[in-house]
């Protein structure tokens, strides 16, 4: 699946205070984005943009891939993970991935769900409540959701946030699948997050 990623002159405004402006990027299947910018520059804003979760001041976003088309099609070709996304502390892993999968009206194989924990080292755990689980544990189940609809495009926000050197490898084969087999985008201020990106957007520095 060939599989495309634009924004163009974005722009966002909160109160009108300016967040950023004329942001502009292009990518293709293949190739890593790299957001970076201090603390409060947008970047988790533009993440959140990028992903459908906010609509930008001005400009716009444009995800394409064969076969999909329409602004709806974001969700089905786009994976988020980040800190600030919640899970039922109440239910186990696999049952917060298959509640929000019912929510948005997907079925997927319980097989499937089952290897995505593997990967992520969490299958003797997945039946365990969320409440029981570490940080680390949290985000690595965060990492199962994104994938679980096989998402072209992987947008991860601060991507190794609350995880200890295991979780760090795990996360590292993730984004070298990804980057082989789709579009990745990565937030981060810590460049040891990541080895190889083909584009930058600096939020520090101003149009």
């Amino acid at each position: 699946m060939g599989v495309t990623l634009a924004g163009t002159k974005l722009q966002k405004l909160f109160n009108w205070r300016v967040i950023f402006r004329d942001i502009s990027f292009d990518v293709s299947q293949g190739q890593t984005l790299l957001v970076t910018g201090r603390n409060g520059s947008g970047k988790s804003t533009l993440v959140k943009i990028i992903s459908g979760v906010l609509t930008p001041t001005s400009g716009k976003v444009t995800v394409a891939a064969e076969g999909y088309g329409g602004d709806d099609a974001r969700a089905d070709l786009v994976g988020l993970v980040s800190p600030y996304l919640q899970m039922y502390d109440e239910f186990s892993a696999r049952e917060n991935i298959q509640y929000a999968l019912a929510i948005r009206g997907r079925r997927v194989d319980g097989g499937w769900i089952d290897d995505l924990l593997a990967q992520v080292g969490l299958f003797e755990r997945r039946n365990d409540a969320v409440r029981t689980y570490s940080s680390g544990m949290k985000q690595r189940v965060k990492y199962a959701f994104a994938l679980v609809h096989r998402p072209p495009v992987l947008l991860l926000d601060e991507p190794t946030a609350n995880l200890d050197s295991e979780g760090i490898t795990v996360v590292r084969d993730i984004m070298a699948r990804q980057r082989s087999e789709g579009i990745l985008v990565v937030a981060t201020n810590d460049l040891s997050d990541i080895d190889h990106y083909d584009l930058r957007v600096d939020l520090n520095v101003k149009s």
